[in-house]
């Protein structure tokens, strides 16, 4: 037997193995992938050279630009609310954003605060005035939000803040939507808006969180604009699949309350 680096297979076929050698690799199968997928994340994605350094300042930039311009929009807009549903003229919701943390979204009035008898507000399809279905029908009831960008609560770009109360529903993928700032538009509100479900969206919204890149937001921005301009995928809420997600939730039977879980 032969000793050191080699050791002895069979007598008579004269073959032997030498140890600490690397393994075979089929030529052309190195894989090379592992270093384009690195090279991916830099750019791209939630830890992505783009979201850590240039997002917030493309936000700021033109959400900057946007309050100029518009400002004589958000002048008429602000008078014709006054007159048509009176004080306030602004509606301020809280809403869960980055880290799940909490912030005040900001936008037009759509609704009156008409209640029944009872002193309990009356549906929203009840309550929405002319004015407040054109101003959502053309999107310009969101243009206050650009305030929640230039504060740093939102971004241009990103998943819908949505409402406190759906938190407990959500499951611990769909929580990292708020790994990053909600946005004003987002690649879910491109992809089908309120035509489609809830899991969806979510879905689309964890897309973008993994594959967020500037060129990305310019096409996303785009595509709201056209949208925003055909007046397309416009829902009140509660009509078609546009049902508040909680209740979405308890009617797939994907959740279930603390009494049924024990």
């Amino acid at each position: 037997m032969k000793t050191g680096t080699e050791s002895y297979v069979k007598p008579g076929t004269e073959s032997y193995v030498k140890q600490d050698t690397e393994p075979h690799v089929k030529p052309g199968t190195e894989q090379p992938a592992k270093q384009n997928k690195i090279g991916k994340s830099i750019w791209k994605g939630k830890d992505g050279i783009y979201s850590r350094f240039g997002k917030r300042p493309f936000d700021i930039l033109l959400s900057a630009a946007a309050i100029i311009l518009l400002s004589p929009v958000l002048l008429v807009v602000a008078a014709l609310v006054r007159v048509d549903m009176g004080s306030p003229v602004f509606f301020r919701q809280k809403r869960l954003g980055m880290g799940e943390k909490e912030f005040r979204l900001y936008k037009f009035r759509t609704m009156t605060d008409q209640r029944d008898e009872k002193g309990e507000l009356l549906p929203d399809d009840r309550r929405i005035t002319k004015l407040g279905y054109f101003l959502r029908n053309t999107s310009l009831d969101e243009i206050p939000e650009i305030l929640n960008i230039l504060k740093g609560d939102m971004s241009i770009v990103g998943p819908r803040p949505l409402l406190l109360k759906y938190l407990p529903y959500y499951t611990e993928d769909e929580k990292r939507r708020h790994d990053v700032r909600s946005g004003l538009t987002g690649l879910a509100q491109v992809s089908g808006r309120n035509l489609i479900d809830w899991d969806q969206r979510f879905a689309y919204d964890l897309k973008y969180i993994e594959n967020m890149s500037f060129l990305m937001d310019m096409k996303i921005i785009l595509q709201t604009a056209l949208k925003v301009l055909k007046r397309s995928n416009i829902l009140v809420r509660g009509e078609g699949v546009n049902v508040d997600f909680d209740l979405y939730r308890k009617e797939s039977g994907r959740w279930h309350d603390e009494g049924d879980r024990k």
